[in-house]
């Protein structure tokens, strides 16, 4: 097995109050999987908090896994200069992030492809120059009536989700590790439900 690192970020926003946000799915999916992997974060100079470890043990491939500190509209800055720090390019990043256009926990991996008016992904686009990079969808569903958009993501997962997100969280983390491992084939093959 090759000794190449990927970057694995999970998209969010800083601070307490956005902790629980569909918005910050990406996070928990990053800190699912630091769990896992009994890695802690540790804050990097590229706006970042970051975990460096092994997927699925030592043998497993070499992985940061980063949470931005800026806002999810600014986290192309942090991406990218990670990118440049660890020497990974584009095509051993993989970002996790929200998607409204999948039903709740519902999850897409895929390489490449628009920003389907995510900001998180739009501002990566800008700082790296390519959007050719990996992505796991997952889904938190649109929002009831005619809410806007913009306020349903940042309003937290529901009661009836909130029982099942653990689950799905892991089923997510579970996707990344594959993705990392195996490769994009087969992880569509297994998650893209």
């Amino acid at each position: 097995m090759s000794e190449d690192r990927w970057l694995v970020v999970g998209l969010g926003n800083p601070g307490p109050e956005y902790v629980a946000n569909r918005h910050n799915v990406g996070f928990l999916v990053v800190e699912t999987l630091a769990e896992r992997n009994r890695s802690s974060f540790k804050a990097h100079k590229a706006r970042a908090d970051v975990a460096e470890t092994r997927l699925g043990g030592p043998g497993g491939p070499p992985v940061v896994l980063a949470r931005p500190r800026s806002y999810m509209n600014e986290s192309g800055g942090p991406v990218s200069g990670l990118c440049k720090y660890y020497d990974v390019p584009p095509e051993r990043l993989v970002v996790i992030h929200d998607e409204l256009d999948l039903p709740f926990a519902a999850l897409r991996a895929k390489f490449g492809g628009g920003d389907n008016g995510h900001n998180g992904l739009k501002s990566i686009r800008r700082s790296l120059g390519t959007g050719d990079y990996h992505r796991i969808r997952f889904g938190i569903d649109r929002p009831p009536g005619r809410m806007d958009p913009a306020a349903y993501v940042l309003r937290d997962f529901s009661a009836a989700e909130r029982k099942d997100l653990d689950l799905e969280l892991d089923r997510c983390a579970d996707a990344v590790e594959m993705l990392v491992r195996e490769g994009l084939e087969r992880t569509q093959n297994t998650f893209n439900s």
